[in-house]
């Protein structure tokens, strides 16, 4: 593992595979009556939030506090960020409390990465959003949750998505987690393919390394998962599409699409859903839709990317001792 997890672009499949891997340990924290591991005692972390966030940040906090971690909360509503402080400043006051890594969502894009090497901290840097760029941990939890699902909790050790179609369906233009999960999936070997209007398809989108299609119901019955994607209106500045209900009559998800998909394919979402736009509530409410399981998964996945940065010199698990050892 590198020093920083700023992108998911930077992981090899062997970087992603062992996190996955990692996680399939970290989940039997949560089957646990106590769910703590002693890890990162002694260790602190911050969470430096400049944007709204429910699920990110309390996985982020749970996982932090299940490996026993230090954790300061920092969002930049009521601090001094408000007042007009700088990254640099807020960047080395934390220095000059001496933390361990910071957990960093931000709205603009390659703010994560200015942090981690402008040499304002020393500190481990894990990007938690940024702007319309990545959203690694998302990507991650997304492949550990499709990994378990198509592939299996036991037999999917050690493997990748490798065969496997995904389709991701959208506002990709605004989405730091299509771009991530393009970039993630890729690695891991999956066949990516991006419906959306062409609206909102980022110009480039020809150099991904994945297939475009305007036409969701062409790609629906070839399709392993399909992740749904919000649209994104706090970050529209112009009118994309015409009508709400145009854009779901074309590229929603109702009952009668998901009828379509192979009987093993599954539904995803990273949240927050809009029910009645990008997908309906009989759709978000069936057992093929996985919205709860990738929360519960987020928590087990940075568990393991916040063992693997800090504290992956030691074992997850301490071995019980034998009779003879005691």
């Amino acid at each position: 593992m590198q020093r920083h997890l700023i992108s998911a672009a930077d992981l090899t499949r062997d970087d992603a595979v062992l996190i996955l891997d990692t996680a399939e340990e970290m989940a039997r924290v949560a089957d646990r009556p106590i769910k703590k591991l002693p890890t990162l005692r002694g260790r602190t972390v911050v969470n430096l939030f400049f944007e709204d966030s429910t699920r990110t940040r309390i996985s982020f906090e749970a996982a932090e506090k299940r490996l026993s971690a230090d954790v300061i909360n920092f969002t930049a509503k009521g601090s001094s960020v408000s007042k007009g402080e700088s990254l640099k400043d807020t960047a080395q006051t934390l220095e000059a409390m001496g933390v361990d890594a910071v957990v960093i969502r931000h709205g603009a894009s390659g703010a994560p990465y200015r942090l981690a090497t402008s040499g304002w901290i020393d500190a481990h840097v894990i990007n938690a959003g940024d702007g319309t760029h990545q959203h690694p941990t998302q990507a991650l939890l997304d492949a550990f949750t499709m990994r378990r699902r198509l592939v299996g909790r036991d037999a999917g050790l050690g493997k990748d998505l490798s065969g496997r179609r995904i389709t991701v369906v959208g506002d990709v233009l605004h989405s730091r987690v299509a771009r991530s999960n393009v970039d993630l999936l890729h690695t891991l070997g999956a066949e990516v393919t991006l419906v959306a209007p062409p609206t909102l398809l980022p110009v480039g989108v020809d150099t991904w390394p994945c297939e475009v299609s305007y036409d969701l119901d062409s790609v629906l019955t070839k399709s392993d998962a399909v992740m749904m994607l919000r649209v994104q209106r706090e970050r529209m500045n112009a009118a994309f599409f015409p009508t709400e209900r145009e854009y779901s009559r074309r590229y929603g998800l109702d009952g009668d699409r998901m009828a379509r998909m192979p009987e093993h394919a599954i539904v995803m979402h990273p949240g927050p859903m809009v029910r009645g736009m990008e997908i309906t509530a009989e759709v978000a409410d069936s057992d093929r839709c996985t919205v709860i399981e990738q929360v519960a998964n987020g928590v087990s996945v940075r568990m393991a990317v916040l063992y693997l940065l800090l504290g992956g010199n030691e074992p997850a698990f301490t071995p019980a001792r034998t009779t003879e050892e005691k």
